[in-house]
C-alpha cells in the first residue's frame, strides 16, 4: 500500500478533474487512464466519469481534485472529494452575455437597395426619461 492509501484506510484514490458541478453537494469527475492494449500493444487512453461528494460545494467546473472510495452515499454516488490540488482559471463572464455581445460586434445592417426607399424610423412615443419621471411622481402604494 502507498501511504496515501494507509491515510485513508486502503481505499481507492483517483485523480480527476471536474467535468460537471451543477448538481447541489456533487460533482462529475473524470479520471483518465492510459494503458497498453494486451494484444495490439498500442497505448489506449480510457476515461471514466466518477459521481462524487462534496460537501462544502468547493469545486468547481475544471478544478482538479483527489477523490477518495466511500460506502454509497446514493445510488450512483460511490466517491467523495477529498482536496482541490489545483484551481481551473475560468472566465466570469457567462456564456450569454458573450454570445449578445459578439453578435452586437458581428452583426451588420443591411443597406436598403438603391431602387427602394428606406423605412421610416419609429421612435418610442415616450423616452425613457419621461417614464421615469412618470414612475417618481406616481403615488406610493400602500
Amino acid at each position: 500500500m502507498t501511504a496515501a492509501q494507509v491515510m485513508y484506510g486502503g481505499r481507492k484514490i483517483r485523480e480527476g478533474t471536474v467535468v460537471s458541478d451543477k448538481m447541489q453537494k456533487t460533482v462529475l469527475v473524470a479520471v483518465e487512464a492510459h494503458f497498453r492494449h494486451r494484444l495490439y500493444k498500442k497505448s489506449v487512453r480510457q476515461v471514466k466519469r466518477f459521481m462524487a461528494h462534496d460537501e462544502l460545494e468547493s469545486a468547481q467546473m475544471g478544478d482538479r481534485v483527489r477523490i477518495v472510495e466511500a460506502s454509497p452515499i446514493s445510488r450512483r454516488k460511490r466517491w467523495r472529494v477529498v482536496e482541490v490540488l489545483t484551481r481551473a482559471e475560468l472566465p466570469e463572464v457567462a456564456a450569454e452575455e458573450i454570445d449578445l455581445e459578439l453578435l452586437g460586434e458581428v452583426k451588420y445592417r443591411e443597406e436598403p437597395p438603391a431602387d427602394e426607399t428606406p423605412a421610416p424610423v419609429v421612435e418610442d412615443p415616450t423616452p425613457e426619461a419621461e417614464v421615469e419621471a412618470a414612475v417618481a411622481e406616481a403615488p406610493p402604494e400602500a
